[in-house]
Protein backbone atom coordinates (compact mmCIF):
# COMPACT_ATOMS: atom_id res chain seq x y z
CA UNK A 1 0.00 0.00 0.00
CA UNK A 2 1.63 2.97 -1.02
CA UNK A 3 2.30 5.76 1.58
CA UNK A 4 -0.35 8.30 3.04
CA UNK A 5 1.52 11.22 1.87
CA UNK A 6 1.12 9.90 -1.85
CA UNK A 7 -3.61 9.97 -1.46
CA UNK A 8 -5.66 13.07 -2.22
CA UNK A 9 -8.75 11.35 -1.07
CA UNK A 10 -9.33 9.29 1.65
CA UNK A 11 -12.49 7.44 0.13
CA UNK A 12 -9.61 5.78 -2.30
CA UNK A 13 -7.27 5.29 1.18
CA UNK A 14 -9.83 3.80 3.06
CA UNK A 15 -10.82 1.64 -0.10
CA UNK A 16 -7.23 0.56 -0.67
CA UNK A 17 -6.05 0.18 3.22
CA UNK A 18 -9.16 -2.35 3.38
CA UNK A 19 -7.69 -4.60 -0.17
CA UNK A 20 -4.23 -4.30 1.57
CA UNK A 21 -6.31 -6.15 4.96
CA UNK A 22 -8.34 -8.19 2.72
CA UNK A 23 -5.10 -9.95 0.71
CA UNK A 24 -3.29 -10.13 4.08
CA UNK A 25 -5.88 -12.29 5.71
CA UNK A 26 -9.35 -12.34 7.15
CA UNK A 27 -11.03 -9.04 6.95
CA UNK A 28 -14.08 -7.85 6.75
CA UNK A 29 -15.90 -4.31 6.53
CA UNK A 30 -17.67 -5.87 9.64
CA UNK A 31 -14.41 -6.17 11.35
CA UNK A 32 -13.12 -2.37 9.61
CA UNK A 33 -16.06 -0.62 11.43
CA UNK A 34 -16.26 -2.45 14.61
CA UNK A 35 -12.56 -1.92 15.26
CA UNK A 36 -13.45 1.51 14.83
CA UNK A 37 -16.35 1.96 17.08
CA UNK A 38 -18.75 2.09 14.69
CA UNK A 39 -22.18 -0.21 15.02
CA UNK A 40 -23.33 -0.28 11.37
CA UNK A 41 -21.23 -2.94 9.74
CA UNK A 42 -20.91 -1.30 6.31
CA UNK A 43 -20.56 2.43 7.14
CA UNK A 44 -17.16 2.28 6.01
CA UNK A 45 -17.62 0.56 2.97
CA UNK A 46 -20.27 3.15 1.95
CA UNK A 47 -17.53 5.83 2.46
CA UNK A 48 -14.98 4.07 0.47
CA UNK A 49 -17.85 3.99 -2.64
CA UNK A 50 -18.21 8.02 -1.54
CA UNK A 51 -22.22 7.15 -0.53
CA UNK A 52 -21.45 8.59 2.99
CA UNK A 53 -18.95 11.04 4.97
CA UNK A 54 -16.90 11.03 7.94
CA UNK A 55 -17.05 13.48 10.57
CA UNK A 56 -13.95 15.26 12.38
CA UNK A 57 -14.66 12.59 15.27
CA UNK A 58 -15.06 9.49 13.28
CA UNK A 59 -12.06 10.38 11.05
CA UNK A 60 -10.21 10.15 14.19
CA UNK A 61 -11.60 6.77 15.33
CA UNK A 62 -10.65 5.76 11.96
CA UNK A 63 -7.18 7.17 11.64
CA UNK A 64 -7.16 4.73 15.72
CA UNK A 65 -8.16 1.96 13.84
CA UNK A 66 -5.92 1.62 11.28
CA UNK A 67 -3.02 2.30 13.18
CA UNK A 68 -2.16 5.55 12.43
CA UNK A 69 -0.38 8.16 14.83
CA UNK A 70 0.91 11.17 15.18
CA UNK A 71 1.67 13.07 11.87
CA UNK A 72 0.08 10.33 9.91
CA UNK A 73 -3.50 10.68 12.01
CA UNK A 74 -2.97 14.87 11.11
CA UNK A 75 -2.71 13.87 7.59
CA UNK A 76 -5.61 11.77 7.40
CA UNK A 77 -7.62 13.99 9.10
CA UNK A 78 -6.64 17.02 6.20
CA UNK A 79 -7.56 14.13 3.59
CA UNK A 80 -11.32 14.32 5.11
CA UNK A 81 -11.15 17.68 5.69
CA UNK A 82 -10.42 18.25 2.38
CA UNK A 83 -12.40 15.77 0.84
CA UNK A 84 -16.02 17.38 2.92
CA UNK A 85 -15.23 20.91 1.90
CA UNK A 86 -17.50 22.66 0.73
CA UNK A 87 -15.46 25.96 -0.65
CA UNK A 88 -12.15 26.59 -2.21
CA UNK A 89 -11.04 28.44 1.02
CA UNK A 90 -11.54 25.19 2.83
CA UNK A 91 -9.37 23.11 0.41
CA UNK A 92 -6.55 25.55 0.12
CA UNK A 93 -6.42 25.45 3.71
CA UNK A 94 -6.71 22.15 4.15
CA UNK A 95 -4.21 21.61 0.99
CA UNK A 96 -1.54 23.66 2.49
CA UNK A 97 -1.91 21.84 6.11
CA UNK A 98 -0.91 18.63 4.40
CA UNK A 99 2.10 20.18 2.73
CA UNK A 100 3.36 21.57 6.12
CA UNK A 101 3.07 17.78 7.66
CA UNK A 102 4.44 16.28 4.76
CA UNK A 103 7.35 18.43 4.71
CA UNK A 104 7.59 18.41 8.40
CA UNK A 105 7.72 14.70 8.63
CA UNK A 106 9.51 13.31 5.45
CA UNK A 107 9.71 9.84 4.98
CA UNK A 108 11.56 8.18 2.37
CA UNK A 109 10.56 4.82 0.88
CA UNK A 110 13.49 2.90 -0.25
CA UNK A 111 12.37 1.23 -3.80
CA UNK A 112 14.20 -1.68 -5.43
CA UNK A 113 16.66 0.94 -7.47
CA UNK A 114 18.04 1.14 -4.04
CA UNK A 115 17.88 -1.67 -2.26
CA UNK A 116 21.77 -1.70 -1.53
CA UNK A 117 20.74 0.14 1.50
CA UNK A 118 19.58 -2.99 3.11
CA UNK A 119 22.59 -5.53 2.26
CA UNK A 120 24.16 -3.89 5.80
CA UNK A 121 23.38 -2.43 9.15
CA UNK A 122 26.04 0.29 8.36
CA UNK A 123 24.50 1.83 5.57
CA UNK A 124 21.05 2.83 8.07
CA UNK A 125 23.69 3.48 11.33
CA UNK A 126 26.19 5.53 9.17
CA UNK A 127 23.39 7.57 7.72
CA UNK A 128 22.38 8.63 11.08
CA UNK A 129 25.70 9.27 12.87
CA UNK A 130 27.35 11.07 10.14
CA UNK A 131 25.16 14.14 10.59
CA UNK A 132 25.52 13.75 14.32
CA UNK A 133 29.27 14.38 14.07
CA UNK A 134 29.58 16.98 11.28
CA UNK A 135 33.33 17.63 10.18
CA UNK A 136 34.24 14.12 11.88
CA UNK A 137 36.56 12.00 9.10
CA UNK A 138 35.37 7.80 8.02
CA UNK A 139 37.60 7.00 10.61
CA UNK A 140 36.06 8.54 13.81
CA UNK A 141 32.44 7.79 12.88
CA UNK A 142 33.95 3.94 12.29
CA UNK A 143 35.80 4.59 15.94
CA UNK A 144 31.87 5.58 16.95
CA UNK A 145 30.30 2.00 15.90
CA UNK A 146 29.33 -0.59 18.17
CA UNK A 147 30.06 -3.03 15.53
CA UNK A 148 33.45 -3.34 13.49
CA UNK A 149 33.64 -1.31 10.83
CA UNK A 150 36.49 0.20 8.40
CA UNK A 151 37.15 3.82 7.84
CA UNK A 152 37.36 2.62 3.99
CA UNK A 153 34.19 1.09 4.41
CA UNK A 154 32.70 3.94 6.14
CA UNK A 155 33.83 5.95 3.41
CA UNK A 156 32.34 3.97 0.92
CA UNK A 157 28.96 3.91 2.44
CA UNK A 158 28.99 7.79 3.02
CA UNK A 159 29.92 8.09 -0.92
CA UNK A 160 26.72 5.26 -1.77
CA UNK A 161 24.40 7.52 0.50
CA UNK A 162 25.43 10.32 -1.22
CA UNK A 163 24.66 9.28 -4.54
CA UNK A 164 21.36 7.19 -3.94
CA UNK A 165 19.62 10.86 -2.14
CA UNK A 166 19.47 9.34 1.40
CA UNK A 167 22.40 11.77 2.62
CA UNK A 168 23.34 15.31 1.28
CA UNK A 169 26.91 16.79 1.54
CA UNK A 170 26.88 19.99 2.70
CA UNK A 171 30.30 20.84 2.74
CA UNK A 172 33.70 18.67 3.48
CA UNK A 173 32.81 15.93 6.12
CA UNK A 174 29.30 17.97 6.94
CA UNK A 175 26.19 15.90 6.01
CA UNK A 176 22.34 16.27 6.41
CA UNK A 177 19.88 13.48 6.29
CA UNK A 178 17.33 14.26 3.02
CA UNK A 179 14.51 12.80 4.75
CA UNK A 180 13.32 12.32 8.39
CA UNK A 181 13.00 8.56 7.90
CA UNK A 182 13.34 5.80 5.68
CA UNK A 183 10.95 3.10 5.35
CA UNK A 184 11.27 -0.43 3.12
CA UNK A 185 8.61 -0.40 0.16
CA UNK A 186 6.57 -4.08 -0.12
CA UNK A 187 8.75 -3.52 -3.68
CA UNK A 188 12.20 -3.41 -1.87
CA UNK A 189 14.10 -6.73 -2.95
CA UNK A 190 12.55 -9.24 0.09
CA UNK A 191 15.93 -10.93 0.45
CA UNK A 192 17.95 -7.67 1.00
CA UNK A 193 15.66 -7.20 3.46
CA UNK A 194 16.09 -10.56 5.32
CA UNK A 195 19.47 -10.18 5.29
CA UNK A 196 18.99 -7.36 7.25
CA UNK A 197 16.68 -8.64 9.67
CA UNK A 198 19.24 -11.49 10.05
CA UNK A 199 22.13 -9.08 10.86
CA UNK A 200 20.29 -6.96 13.46
CA UNK A 201 19.07 -9.60 15.00
CA UNK A 202 22.46 -11.13 15.56
CA UNK A 203 23.73 -7.55 17.31
CA UNK A 204 20.55 -7.88 19.18
CA UNK A 205 22.03 -11.10 20.33
CA UNK A 206 25.07 -9.62 21.41
CA UNK A 207 23.62 -6.70 23.11
CA UNK A 208 22.07 -8.72 25.90
CA UNK A 209 25.48 -9.52 27.59
CA UNK A 210 27.39 -6.31 26.11
CA UNK A 211 25.32 -3.71 27.84
CA UNK A 212 24.17 -3.07 31.05
CA UNK A 213 20.19 -3.03 31.68
CA UNK A 214 20.30 0.26 32.36
CA UNK A 215 21.79 1.00 28.20
CA UNK A 216 19.13 -1.36 26.87
CA UNK A 217 15.68 -2.65 27.37
CA UNK A 218 14.82 -6.41 25.96
CA UNK A 219 11.53 -7.69 26.61
CA UNK A 220 9.00 -10.41 25.91
CA UNK A 221 5.85 -12.66 26.44
CA UNK A 222 5.36 -16.09 24.84
CA UNK A 223 1.77 -16.81 23.92
CA UNK A 224 -0.99 -18.90 22.23
CA UNK A 225 -2.77 -17.18 19.03
CA UNK A 226 -4.84 -18.09 16.41
CA UNK A 227 -4.93 -16.40 13.00
CA UNK A 228 -7.09 -13.05 13.95
CA UNK A 229 -4.92 -12.24 17.04
CA UNK A 230 -1.88 -13.03 15.30
CA UNK A 231 -3.20 -10.25 12.80
CA UNK A 232 -4.27 -7.61 15.64
CA UNK A 233 -0.70 -8.06 17.49
CA UNK A 234 1.11 -7.50 13.85
CA UNK A 235 -0.96 -4.54 13.78
CA UNK A 236 -0.52 -3.10 17.04
CA UNK A 237 3.09 -3.78 16.71
CA UNK A 238 3.44 -1.89 13.59
CA UNK A 239 1.55 1.24 15.14
CA UNK A 240 4.30 1.15 17.97
CA UNK A 241 6.92 1.49 15.87
CA UNK A 242 5.04 4.15 13.92
CA UNK A 243 4.76 5.90 16.86
CA UNK A 244 8.49 4.83 17.96
CA UNK A 245 9.86 6.76 14.71
CA UNK A 246 7.40 9.90 15.50
CA UNK A 247 8.51 10.56 18.84
CA UNK A 248 12.24 10.11 17.78
CA UNK A 249 11.39 12.54 14.81
CA UNK A 250 10.42 15.21 17.32
CA UNK A 251 13.09 14.75 19.42
CA UNK A 252 16.07 17.34 18.86
CA UNK A 253 19.91 17.37 20.13
CA UNK A 254 20.37 13.62 19.03
CA UNK A 255 23.45 12.10 20.39
CA UNK A 256 23.25 8.38 19.71
CA UNK A 257 21.99 6.04 17.11
CA UNK A 258 19.67 2.81 18.32
CA UNK A 259 18.25 0.32 16.76
CA UNK A 260 14.51 -1.30 17.62
CA UNK A 261 13.65 -5.05 16.73
CA UNK A 262 9.97 -5.68 17.15
CA UNK A 263 10.26 -9.96 16.74
CA UNK A 264 7.10 -11.77 16.75
CA UNK A 265 7.17 -15.22 15.33
CA UNK A 266 5.75 -18.92 16.25
CA UNK A 267 7.53 -21.34 18.15
CA UNK A 268 5.31 -24.45 17.35
CA UNK A 269 3.13 -25.98 14.12
CA UNK A 270 -0.27 -24.94 14.40
CA UNK A 271 -2.12 -27.64 16.53
CA UNK A 272 -5.59 -28.51 15.28
CA UNK A 273 -8.58 -30.91 17.43
CA UNK A 274 -6.47 -33.78 16.19
CA UNK A 275 -3.04 -32.32 16.18
CA UNK A 276 -0.83 -30.84 13.60
CA UNK A 277 -2.54 -28.26 10.88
Amino acid sequence: MKSIFEYRDYHLYLQDYYDERKRLGSFSWREFCGNAGFSSPNFLKLVAMGQSKLSKVKACQVAKSMGLVDYEEQFFYQLVVLGNAENSEVQRAALLEMQRIALEHQVRVVDKEAFQYYESWKYPVIRELAPLMPGATPRDLAEECKEYVSAEEVRDVLEFLVKAGFLKKESEKVYVQTEQTVIGSKDALPIAIRAMHKEMAIMAARAVDRYTANERFFNGATLSVNQDAYNKIVDEIKACCKKAVAIANECGNFNQVCRINFQFFPLTDKITGNGRA
